[in-house]
Parts: C-alpha cells; sequence; structure tokens
C-alpha cells in the first residue's frame, strides 16, 4: 500500500517504520517543520513537504499522527475516495468526514516513543466509516501487529481513559517515590525488581489477585507508621491517605486466573 505520513513525531515515526518494515511504501512525509519532515523521509527513502497543499493526492492512504489538539488543522487535507485514518485514541473518526469519502482510526494502544528499538508488536484498535475501510484496515494492521481489534469511538475512549490509569497515573507514582528516594538517600533503583515482579503478574493473574500491602490486609498499624513518615511531605501524605482509604473500603475477593 502507498501510504502518506502526515506528522514527524513518535507514533509518526514508529508507525511508519514498522509499515515500511512489512513492505508498504511511504510515499511522502508531511510535517510543520521542514527539517523535521525531511528527517523522516529520508529514513523511510520517502519525498517530504511542510505545505498542505504540497501534499501528493494519488496515495492510498493517509494516515494522520498529529497531537490531539493539532487534528483540526488537517481539515486543509481534502481527498475524495482515498482512506484516510487518524491514530488518536480520545478523538472520534468523525473529525474526519469532512475530508474524504472513506476515512477511520487506526489507534495503538501503547506508550510510543522514536528510540523504542526493537519496536514491540503494538495492539492496535480499528474503526471506520464502513464495512469495506474496516476490512482494509484489519488487513493493513495485521501487517505489523499480531494483537488487532475493532474498537468504536465509545470504546476507545474508554481504553485510552484506562491506559492514562495504568500508565500515566503508575509513572507519576513512580515519580514520586523516584523523588522521595533521592531526597533521602535512598537509592530508587532498589524498587525496579519489586515495579517489573508487579507488572509481570499481570501476564498471569488479575490484578485483584495479586494486590498486596498494608491497606489490602487492613495493616493500620504499618499504614499510621507510613504517615508519620510523610508528616513533612503533606502532598505525598494526601495521596498515601487517599489512596490506602479506597483500598480499606475495596473488597479484596480473590479470583481465577486471567
Amino acid at each position: 500500500m502507498q501510504i502518506v505520513i502526515i506528522g514527524t513525531g513518535n507514533t509518526a515515526t514508529v508507525l511508519s517504520k514498522k509499515l515500511k518494515a512489512a513492505g508498504h511504501v511511504i510515499v511522502q512525509v508531511y510535517g510543520r517543520n521542514r527539517d523535521a519532515a525531511a528527517s523522516l523521509a529520508d529514513k523511510l527513502d520517502a519525498g517530504s513537504c511542510s505545505a498542505w497543499n504540497d501534499i501528493t493526492q494519488d496515495a492510498a492512504l493517509y494516515l494522520i499522527a498529529l497531537a490531539d489538539q493539532a487534528l483540526p488543522d488537517a481539515i486543509h487535507l481534502q481527498l475524495k475516495d482515498q482512506l484516510l485514518v487518524h491514530t488518536a485514541g480520545a478523538v472520534s473518526m468523525e473529525v474526519l468526514k469532512n475530508m474524504s469519502r472513506n476515512y477511520g482510526v487506526f489507534y495503538p494502544l501503547q506508550t510510543i516513543s522514536k528510540e523504542m528499538e526493537p519496536s514491540p508488536d503494538i495492539p492496535l484498535l480499528i474503526d471506520g466509516n464502513s464495512d469495506k475501510v474496516k476490512e482494509k484496515l484489519i488487513a493493513l494492521a495485521k501487517t505489523i501487529s499480531e494483537k488487532v481489534s475493532i474498537a468504536n469511538d465509545a470504546e476507545r475512549i474508554k481504553y485510552h481513559m484506562c491506559a492514562v490509569m495504568t500508565n500515566n497515573f503508575s509513572n507519576y507514582l513512580y515519580v514520586l517515590a523516584a523523588d522521595y528516594c533521592k531526597k533521602h538517600g535512598l537509592n530508587f533503583s532498589n524498587l525496579l525488581p519489586l515495579i517489573d515482579e508487579t507488572a509481570s503478574r499481570l501476564h498471569h493473574f488479575s490484578p485483584r489477585v495479586v494486590q498486596t500491602g498494608p491497606a489490602a490486609r487492613k495493616d493500620m498499624s504499618t499504614i499510621q507508621r507510613h504517615l508519620n513518615l510523610l508528616n513533612e511531605e503533606p502532598e505525598l501524605k494526601k495521596m498515601y491517605s487517599f489512596f490506602t482509604d479506597l483500598m480499606l473500603r475495596f473488597e479484596w475477593t480473590k479470583e481465577v486466573k486471567m
């Protein structure tokens, strides 16, 4: 398939490299920054441009990998029947309906960075404005991923929200823990095996099953000692108390393997 990539960021870079490696032809890269577009295009043996009017009109697929807030700028791209998709998790595919008669979504459910080497298998959530579009996008997605599924706008935003909780929220807790360790002369790297083990268990068990800690076992003595440690860290104490209160009220009934 001949493909035009709209964007030069992390998602555009990783997906375009995967598509090229799968045998598709990246014919052009568009980017507002001329140098960034040329740099990515060079890696893909493609042409580049930095003006909407210079985007070729005869490719089979146009993949918009822009930040959510920049997606409205793509209205400048006016196609006929060519397939047009965006990669956003929290934006309806209907944002594309005035740009082409065939449009959809090609959403990678993964945190993505240009430095991913080797690039892992990325789950792809697909949607389209017709069954024919969905079939084409599923076929395309399966050339670069073993984890492909259909998800409409309502389902995709829920996946996106869960991704924020499991990835962004958890990483923020890592940030807080790392800063606390640094402040108190502790080595954050000693926590990495614990982080790795907790995540690896989720491949085999429900998160509910692997929950441990003083709140899960209602160890009020340990909880109070932790809170005392945080008397001079009001924001951390507030966060610790918030999560602990929720967990103390939670019913930790055991489940079978996932």
